[in-house]
């Protein structure tokens, strides 16, 4: 990664920097978006955007740019970087701001966009899944009233330290976190669903879990499906009796889960250790509708 994009125009990354007095890295005021290109575009940017925009009132940072806007720096990025396909990062942190949590709403935000090449395509991952280790440590409660992609991430990463610790016997795992009352949250990095009996079930945005875009669009494609849909509050004994589990995330997409290890070491085999025919069905959808699989 040669390039980054800064405030839209694309720079060297030892000159794509932000003032110390940026309210993004005093107070972690700022959101990101994650998300991957197809066929190189930027695959559901309105959505990121939507989100990010609603996020960013919230937080009183002005929000104007456009999904062409954005769309652009992203294609210019990729050239610069020599990308066909790639994994963006888009980062909007608050601004210069004086020392001191803030007043009013601010003035000239800094945004930021990074993109690397994706990781090599993994069918065996897609056939045979990933672990995922129940954590001790609970997802912390949102700040607002939904829970925002920040800039503060600190649970997440003490919740990654907690899964390396966990060391060969979860490697290649995802961190599955509990809410402090013991309902099943969301993945480190995902968001999680699982199937039983035909139905298909993930935890409530009650939960306090981020409303996944990639979540939003399979319980889109679920529905169209005609499979009955279900949010709520589930204890982990909800996933111990599973047909199929499965991780969603905008550059991961629906990601099969065949095992579960509880912090205890205990290890239960889902699906037969393979990807189930419901999370299979709507990866299918999921890669058609980004132009994939036609």
């Amino acid at each position: 990664m040669k390039y980054a994009a800064l405030n839209g125009k694309v720079v060297p990354m030892a000159v794509a920097v932000v003032p110390v007095t940026d309210h993004g890295f005093l107070y972690g005021l700022g959101l990101f978006e994650t998300f991957r290109t197809y066929r190189g575009v930027p695959f559901l940017l309105e959505r990121h955007l939507e989100r990010m925009a609603a996020g960013c009132r919230e937080l009183g940072i002005p929000f104007h740019v456009t999904a062409p806007e954005v769309e652009s720096w992203i294609g210019e990025l990729m050239q610069a970087n020599g990308l066909e396909e790639a994994y963006v990062r888009y980062t909007v942190s608050a601004g210069e701001a004086p020392l001191g949590l803030p007043s009013s709403d601010y003035g000239t935000p800094n945004h930021i966009v990074l993109a690397k090449a994706l990781p090599p395509a993994s069918s065996e991952l897609h056939e045979r899944g990933k672990m995922l280790q129940c954590l001790k440590l609970p997802r912390n409660t949102p700040e607002g009233a939904v829970r925002l992609k920040s800039l503060h991430y600190m649970n997440s990463i003490l919740a990654k330290r907690e899964l390396n610790g966990y060391g060969e016997a979860a490697h290649g795992a995802e961190g599955l976190q509990l809410t402090r009352e013991g309902y099943v949250a969301e993945g480190i990095v995902s968001n999680v669903f699982w199937i039983r009996s035909g139905v298909l079930y993930t935890p409530s945005i009650h939960t306090g879990i981020l409303p996944g875009i990639t979540r939003g669009m399979v319980l889109e494609l679920a529905g169209g499906q005609n499979i009955p849909c279900e949010e709520g509050l589930y204890a982990w004994d909800s996933l111990l009796e599973a047909d199929e589990i499965f991780l969603t995330g905008s550059v991961a997409e629906l990601v099969p889960v065949t095992s579960l290890r509880d912090p205890m070491g205990e290890v239960r085999i889902i699906s037969d250790g393979r990807i189930g025919p419901i999370t299979a069905g709507l990866l299918h959808k999921y890669r058609e509708k980004a132009g994939l699989n036609s």
